[in-house]
């Protein structure tokens, strides 16, 4: 079974899909990560970011696994290199390539078949998995997201107001909505789930039951 959580940056689907999966038993695929693979490998071996077409052959190329949450190009565990500030200004161009999209959207299909999976992003249900038994648009007000990331920037020692967050991330989603290749939006059969006033425990719950009603007819 696919169990596909996409929205809006700051309504909780990496946090949410992971701990979905912890709790159904299930593989979590992080597939923002796997750009960010694509970005690290791309200015490591020096190939510009807007050649769509090297970008997408050096994706073909890469051995992207998942082993204990953490993540690795063949051998090599990169989990805290694809996390710093240089690979995350890199990645967005990387991502917003059409031939790109297209090669991760095979690895993808190809990493969730035969198995149980959580599956987060923005185009998850409408593109990759559009026969997901399951769909999810986590989403919450712009405000309830920018506090949310506001306490979280605040918390890592940043210096910046909830205004400055709400116009960063309002100039996020409308370039998230606009962009050529995977842009954000629900698939026709997604169900909303807003987060707004819900604790995170709240909401996989919330999930879980959801699942539940999915998977219950097929076992009667």
């Amino acid at each position: 079974m696919i169990i596909t959580l996409d929205g809006p940056a700051g309504a909780g689907k990496s946090s949410t899909a992971r701990a979905l999966a912890a709790r159904l038993g299930w593989w979590y695929m992080d597939t923002g990560a796997m750009y960010r693979v694509l970005a690290l490998s791309a200015l490591e071996d020096a190939v510009p970011l807007d050649d769509a077409a090297r970008l997408a052959r050096l994706a073909e190329s890469l051995a992207i696994a998942f082993r204990d949450g953490r993540v690795f190009v063949g051998d090599r565990d990169v989990s805290a290199e694809i996390r710093t500030e240089r690979v995350t200004a890199a990645t967005r161009p990387v991502a917003d390539a059409p031939p790109v999209r297209e090669v991760m959207k095979r690895l993808q299909q190809r990493l969730a078949e035969g198995i149980d999976v959580v599956t987060e992003g923005r185009d998850q249900g409408s593109v990759v998995f559009p026969r997901a038994e399951l769909k999810v648009f986590l989403t919450a007000s712009p405000e309830e997201r920018a506090r949310r990331r506001h306490r979280e920037e605040v918390s890592r020692g940043a210096a910046t107001s909830l205004n400055t967050v709400l116009a960063a991330q309002n100039q996020r989603d409308e370039g998230d909505r606009v962009r050529p290749v995977g842009a954000m939006h629900a698939a026709d059969d997604a169900v909303l789930v807003e987060t707004d006033g819900l604790t995170s425990d709240e909401v996989v719950e919330r999930l879980v039951q959801l699942v539940e009603e999915r998977r219950r007819p097929r076992e009667t």
